[in-house]
């Protein structure tokens, strides 16, 4: 944590705001000893990926690449994450703190600064101090394309399943095994296919199986449950316990064994009631040169679980596109307006003093 006191005037108050980013990157690709590619004013064309030969970032998969014509493209090599995820967030935030120190004239009121570990695993804000870290309102800055703004995320839950099943020899298994990869099969075949994250966008929940390792005697599967309404969110959690049991009538009790935990919930519920943080970063965002893109967060946040802490806490672009993966890249033009954005909302917050 970091802190800038206000330059205000004597008797001039305003809240202190705060600014937050992770410093961990997925899990799902390496992020170690990596070889970013810079491209200075790119052409609209593919984009090879030099460490894996073959490799490009292709414009025909990842059109977007064609809205930064000119400007100046950060990417993988092919080998690992880039881990714009969260790192932009942490330099647009150590760009903005390094501005305010080197322009006194800039007036703000008291800035606090956060980095966080294990953002990516969840848990990210559960030893984070809130009352120390002493803001009334705090953005993260860990979205996506310019522009975008997220006050709503997904209630989220994981489930964790352990299946027992039954070796025998399989010249002899009629009527004894019970092949515990079989039946993690059957039961992810209980559950709806639509609501799969391959086929579902907005608003729409889904079951995302995430892991299935085992052989015929034993098996573990590990999904994640996302859905931004409560109560279809309860329903999957619901659906998923029903599927467990309606493989241990068919099977035997003990077949499955389910944990289902809550991870965290929608942040709209904590941010409404100040809905002015959000209108504030809409025109900091604009007042940047950006389109304000207020949607909701198809993941989760720090500032999920912030926000029912105590500290309401909307979601900030910071520029990167394809998270999680070896395609991940970010326009350096748009980590300079996520940084202004912040000076921005700085600035705003000041003005009402």
């Amino acid at each position: 944590m970091g802190r800038i006191p206000s330059n205000l005037p004597a008797g001039k108050e305003v809240p202190a705001i705060g600014f937050i980013a992770h410093v961990d990157t997925a899990p799902d690709a390496s992020g170690e000893n990596v070889k970013p590619q810079i491209i200075k004013n790119y052409d609209g064309s593919d984009i090879p990926l030099k460490g894996v030969p073959g490799l490009s970032l292709k414009t025909s998969e990842f059109p977007e690449l064609l809205n930064h014509k000119g400007e100046t493209i950060i990417t993988t090599d092919g080998t690992t994450l880039l881990g714009a995820d969260d790192k932009a967030g942490v330099a647009e935030i150590m760009n903005a703190v390094q501005y305010i120190v080197n322009h006194p004239e800039f007036k703000h009121g008291p800035v606090r600064i956060g980095f966080t570990p294990d953002e990516e695993i969840g848990r990210g804000v559960v030893k984070f101090d809130v009352p120390k870290f002493d803001a009334i309102y705090a953005y993260t800055m860990d979205g996506g394309e310019a522009g975008e703004l997220e006050f709503e995320n997904f209630n989220a839950a994981s489930a964790k399943l352990h299946i027992q099943g039954c070796n025998v020899h399989p010249g002899y298994a009629k009527g004894k095994m019970r092949n515990a990869l079989h039946i993690a099969q059957e039961l992810n075949d209980l559950l709806p296919k639509e609501q799969r994250p391959e086929y579902t966008e907005g608003y729409e929940g889904f079951f995302h199986l995430i892991s299935l390792k085992g052989a015929v005697e034993e098996a573990d599967m590990a999904y994640i449950i996302r859905d931004h309404d409560r109560v279809k969110f309860e329903e999957k959690k619901a659906l998923m316990q029903k599927a467990a049991d309606t493989i241990n009538a068919r099977y035997g009790a003990g077949t499955v064994t389910a944990v289902i935990k809550d991870q965290y919930y929608n942040m709209r519920e904590q941010v409404e009631p100040h809905y002015r943080i959000v209108e504030i970063a809409k025109k900091a965002i604009a007042d940047a040169g950006v389109t304000p893109k207020v949607q909701p967060i198809r993941g989760g946040t720090d500032g999920a679980n912030l926000s029912f802490r105590g500290l309401p806490c909307p979601n900030i672009f910071a520029g990167g596109l394809n998270f999680h993966g070896k395609f991940e890249w970010v326009p350096l033009e748009s980590m300079e307006k996520a940084s202004r954005v912040i000076l921005n909302i700085l600035k705003a917050f000041a003005e009402q003093a």
